[in-house]
């Protein structure tokens, strides 16, 4: 029995983690939830984003999965999902993105494994602005180290997964330091996986390329700010936030969300898509080596995705979160 803390969140998130939970009491999974509040609804009810009593239960547990949290833009609050990464040192922020049978995009054959560092970078948190003179500084701080261990579980990943390539993006020629790091990273590390092709690329370049032809890239890795933005674009790729998954990965802790926001606009209608959070929830399965059990929901989640009357709205279907959710526990058996 595996004790998880669950993290339902803010707006659409009560809805979607309920989803999961009713997906996993069906499946069997050999879970106990400890659920806990965070964020605004966290705020409202205890004055704290972060409650001690979440802290102390990812501490016990060791691993979370979480639901979307919401983020002020411009003001108020530093994000929740920030201060998590960095309180428990989740430094690999990893987002697969491969096309879904039944969701329809641009491309066919996109199976592409983004690696972000997570706690360093532009979101290291150091920031002024100087009120006399208006100006505004924000410090990317990168380590030799921060550089190290996030392209070496990039690495690790592609060589365990019998993944041929890895492409390591930077910006070298004008951000020379930082971007020297990453790349003298990947120097270090290809020594030890002589089978993995390894390449580097521009980050503008990347962008450009990622959109004309993404079935050429494999296993990625980058910065926190390239990352951020790189794995949204990845999603567009294959069908959009509300189908991908993401984890938060440290040498002790780890964190599976959905990487969508909280949908204010929808939230309590009973219309959201729950695809996300639960390929997370599966991503978590397999990082509890529960393997056996997350196939067996992955093939029902996709079994009811081929189908796109099936689906939620914003995947053209029409089917409500509730019958999405039975439509999945249907076909667990099959």
């Amino acid at each position: 029995m595996h004790k998880i803390t669950l993290i339902p969140g803010d707006g659409i998130g009560l809805e979607i983690v309920e989803s999961v939970k009713q997906i996993f009491a069906a499946a069997k999974v050999p879970i106990e939830w400890d659920e806990q509040l965070i964020g605004k609804t966290a705020f409202e009810k205890t004055g704290k984003l972060l409650p001690d009593e979440l802290v102390n239960s990812i501490k016990t547990n060791k691993v979370a999965l979480k639901g979307p949290a919401e983020t002020p833009i411009g003001k108020g609050f530093q994000s929740v999902n920030v201060q998590l990464r960095q309180l428990f040192d989740l430094y690999a922020n990893v987002r697969p993105c491969k096309n879904i049978k039944g969701v329809q995009t641009k491309f066919d054959n996109v199976d592409l494994v983004l690696f972000r560092e997570n706690t360093e970078g532009l979101y290291s948190g150091i920031s002024y602005y100087d009120e006399r003179l208006e100006i505004a500084d924000s410090i990317s701080r990168v380590t030799k180290r921060g550089c190290e261990r996030i392209v070496r579980a990039a690495f690790e990943y592609a060589h365990k997964n019998n993944r041929k390539k890895v492409t390591i993006i930077h910006k070298a020629n004008i951000l020379k330091h930082s971007g020297r790091l990453l790349l003298e990273a990947g120097e270090n590390c290809k020594k030890d996986f002589p089978n993995l092709i390894v390449e580097d690329k521009i980050i503008d370049n990347m962008a450009m390329q990622l959109v004309r032809n993404p079935e050429y890239f494999d296993v990625m890795v980058t910065s926190n700010l390239f990352g951020d933005i790189l794995s949204d674009l990845c999603a567009g790729l294959v069908g959009g936030l509300g189908v991908v998954s993401g984890a938060n990965v440290g040498d002790e802790y780890a964190v599976f969300e959905a990487v969508h926001g909280t949908a204010p606009d929808i939230a309590g209608k009973g219309i959201a898509n729950p695809t996300a959070v639960l390929r997370s929830a599966i991503l978590m399965l397999e990082y509890l080596k529960e393997n056996e059990l997350a196939h067996k929901i992955d093939a029902a989640l996709i079994k009811v995705l081929s189908v796109k009357e099936n689906c939620t709205g914003d995947l053209g279907g029409k089917s409500n979160t509730a019958q999405f959710t039975e439509n999945i526990i249907k076909n667990l058996g099959s």
